[in-house]
């Protein structure tokens, strides 16, 4: 996978051999199960993290590891396997695993967590919000000045996603918590420079 820096790729080899590939019936969200022939989407995201190329699968559809199987990863393997699952296809997974991630996250987990903010799911963003904080702020920053394009489009989807389903209960922008995380983005300069 290149969706994650060069030097977490030995983590990475160890996270990949708990993940169940061989299933291809996936249990959606309303339990019926369907047989998907590609586990990994073939929309990407194509983006810079540290001036390394990424690319990180729009959406996966494989379940859950085994908890025993994933108990046995160290902590920063675990962030790797939450990362993992931020692209998955069920919402409610996207938002245990946001919530299972380390609240120390490093650089790494960024554009993981970015993507996020220019989605539908409005339970994410009171996760983002506490992780988006002055101690990772930086990171945020940085990564939007790397992808500028990419951050637009994020910004406008998230714009979108109020506009279509949160206007009703946030009638001005400025009160749509993805708003509120975008511009403490946005206003962020390199170390607070």
């Amino acid at each position: 996978m290149k969706s994650f820096p060069k030097k977490l790729h030995s983590d990475l080899n160890e996270v990949l051999k708990i993940l169940p590939f061989e299933n291809n019936k996936v249990k959606l969200c309303d339990g019926t199960i369907h047989q998907v022939d590609n586990l990994i989407h073939e929309n990407e995201l194509n983006l810079i993290l540290d001036n390394e190329s990424l690319i990180i699968p729009y959406r996966l559809y494989f379940d859950e590891p085994n908890p025993d199987l994933e108990k046995t990863l160290t902590d920063k393997q675990k962030d790797i396997l939450h990362c993992i699952y931020l692209r998955h296809h069920n919402g409610h997974l996207r938002e245990k695993r946001l919530s299972l991630l380390s609240q120390n996250s490093e650089k790494w987990t960024t554009p993981f967590i970015i993507q996020l903010i220019g989605e539908y799911v409005y339970e994410l963003l009171p996760i983002i919000d506490k992780k988006v904080n002055e101690t990772t702020l930086d990171f945020y920053a940085e990564f939007r000045d790397e992808n500028p394009k990419y951050w637009q489009q994020t910004e406008s989807r998230m714009i979108s996603y109020w506009n279509e389903y949160y206007r009703y209960k946030f009638p001005k922008l400025k009160e749509y918590l993805g708003f509120e995380i975008v511009n403490r983005i946005k206003k962020r300069t390199h170390n607070n420079v």
